[in-house]
């Protein structure tokens, strides 16, 4: 039987011996060295980033609001082109009906009015407006005066016909009217021939 020598005995701790089959290695220490410095600057990374993300949003909101708001104002200014083409038409019509001819049949005077009241309808319903002017003061902003008529009949700058109907399309002008404005009658100075004549008498 055959003993260990001292040659062959292995003292704890020598370079000698073998590691173990399952060990791992120490896992190195990867944390920085400054770890309040390193979380603060994370911090303001991370709120960096969340401005950031904020800031995106908002300009995708702005494009969004834009995006709609030119999308209106080109439906708004469509329908207001194609409207304003179709007023001479409604002219027309009011024109036909104002100026009969009594030698048409009734009957036909009867479709033109159905066919103007459905006309009417239609472009109320896309907002349009008259604009009243039967007993009303002179508007610049709302109507166009051709001509001014003496009379005391009338207070001044009162209207006293209207040649052109205007309109609104949704509160906005659309088309002044043409009226023709009341003026106080003008008193003759005192060398017109009208006092000489008074005078003379």
């Amino acid at each position: 039987m055959n003993h260990p020598t001292d040659s062959d005995s292995v003292t704890p701790g020598s370079g000698t011996a073998s590691a173990s089959p399952g060990a791992q290695p120490a896992p190195a220490n990867d944390l920085p060295q400054d770890l309040p410095g390193a979380y603060r600057k994370l911090l303001a990374e991370k709120q960096e980033l969340y401005d950031r993300l904020l800031r995106k949003q908002a300009e995708l909101e702005n494009v969004k609001k834009r995006t709609e708001r030119d999308k209106e104002e080109f439906l708004k200014h469509a329908t207001a082109d194609l409207i304003r083409a179709l007023l001479p038409a409604l002219d027309s019509f009011e024109r036909a009906m104002k100026h009969r001819d009594p030698r048409v049949p009734t009957d036909f005077y009867k479709g033109v009015e159905l066919i103007h009241r459905e006309f009417v309808e239609v472009l109320q319903r896309a907002g349009l407006e008259p604009i009243e002017t039967k007993g009303a003061l002179f508007d610049p902003h709302l109507h166009q005066a051709v001509e001014r008529v003496e009379s005391d009949a009338h207070r001044d700058q009162e209207i006293v016909e209207e040649l052109q109907r205007g309109y609104r399309l949704k509160s906005r002008l659309l088309r002044p009217a043409i009226v023709k404005v009341a003026v106080p009658p003008q008193k003759p100075s005192a060398g017109s021939p009208a006092n000489q004549r008074e005078s003379q008498a």
